[in-house]
């Protein structure tokens, strides 16, 4: 067929058929990553596990007549290849997914199954002899320089060339299942830090929406707080007399201000691997925070909290003030940042340099 034509065919549209036969390919060694349509997260941990699940095949076909325990091992390991499969690969409950804990469950399956895996290696097998460099790498991003079991093992491997012997295989094996759990506690300090955010964000948002409801539910003390008396009458947001919908415009404005400081804010916020979305946490906390540091704002002018300020002249000029208090979040968030970005750069990988100064 014409190269074109190909191409053509290629861009047309595909019967209901050739799809499902698309998405059918036959599978029966479970190790092709997922197919349906998941997150980046979920595409390279699925990927990684079909990876290991080819390792798996090709160790157990490479030495068909396993030990007992050799067995017990091989069934342990698609024990956590199923259940990081799973985690990664399948709906999920929403609770699950927003506090992150099929995220821990399929990295510490992932985790396991990898340090089993390095048991299976045959003694005399030639990717016995480099898996110690793979060890090595993997511990000296998560583990201190000073650590025995890294200290032993980069001894060891420096003395024969880099090359690992089956006397190695256990120590290395130690080194890896310490590498990990470092790692795992890396990433529960982030999973545990997005969720103080998300904690954060969902309490303030109900705060924030709860007066606007006791506004609305003729909460006339709540409207009177944002009214003014200068000397020509009174001024409220919304005009001469106090209304219902005082609350909701101040808070409004709020969260708008709130959300422009925070695009000019997203040029100091780093992106990251991690699948916990710490970024996109701190930029929603500021809606709501803004939201409550005008209504809260407003009300300190109105009790002459602030010096200079005893009364606003006009709505306009309460929406103003409004906007400066909004954007005045960004004293408190800002922090906040530097503390989430601390916090992912201690999750270390393999995009990360190393860094033998790190302390555990």
């Amino acid at each position: 067929m014409n190269p074109l034509n190909k191409l053509f065919r290629s861009l047309s549209p595909r019967t209901d058929a050739q799809k499902k036969e698309l998405h059918t390919e036959p599978d029966t060694d479970e190790d092709v990553a997922g197919r349906k349509r998941m997150s980046s997260w979920s595409q390279r941990t699925t990927a990684h596990v079909a990876h290991l699940q080819a390792l798996l095949n090709k160790r157990c076909q490479s030495k068909p007549e396993l030990t007992a325990a050799e067995e017990k091992i091989a069934e342990k390991i698609k024990t956590h290849l199923v259940a990081a499969r799973n985690s990664a690969g399948t709906w999920v409950n929403p609770v699950s997914a927003l506090t992150g804990s099929r995220i821990d469950r399929a990295y510490s399956n992932i985790h396991k199954a990898e340090v089993k895996l390095l048991k299976l290696v045959p003694d005399s097998d030639a990717e016995l002899k480099w898996a110690g460099t793979v060890v090595l790498a993997q511990a000296q991003q998560h583990l201190g320089d000073k650590d025995p079991r890294l200290e032993a093992l980069k001894g060891r491997l420096t003395s024969n060339g880099q090359e690992m012997g089956p006397d190695l295989k256990e120590l290395a094996v130690a080194t890896l299942l310490a590498a990990h759990e470092a790692e795992e506690t890396e990433r529960a300090r982030v999973r545990s830090f997005r969720n103080i955010l998300l904690s954060a964000v969902i309490v303030t948002s109900i705060i924030a929406t709860l007066f606007t409801i006791w506004s609305f539910k003729g909460g006339e003390e709540m409207a009177s707080l944002l009214c003014f008396r200068p000397q020509d009458g009174q001024v409220c947001p919304t005009g001469k007399e106090s209304s219902e919908a005082d609350v909701l415009l101040i808070e409004a404005i709020g969260a708008g201000a709130a959300a422009l400081a925070g695009t000019l804010a997203i040029r100091k916020i780093q992106g990251t691997t991690t699948p916990y979305s710490i970024p996109v946490m701190l930029i929603l906390l500021r809606l709501p925070a803004g939201a409550l540091s005008a209504l809260f704002g407003i009300i300190l002018i109105h009790g002459r909290f602030v010096p200079g300020l005893t009364a606003l002249d006009s709505g306009p000029q309460i929406a103003a003030w409004a906007i400066v208090f909004g954007i005045g979040q960004e004293l408190i968030t800002r922090l906040i940042d530097k503390q989430g970005m601390s916090v992912l750069d201690n999750v270390r990988g393999p995009e990360r340099e190393f860094d033998d100064s790190k302390k555990k």
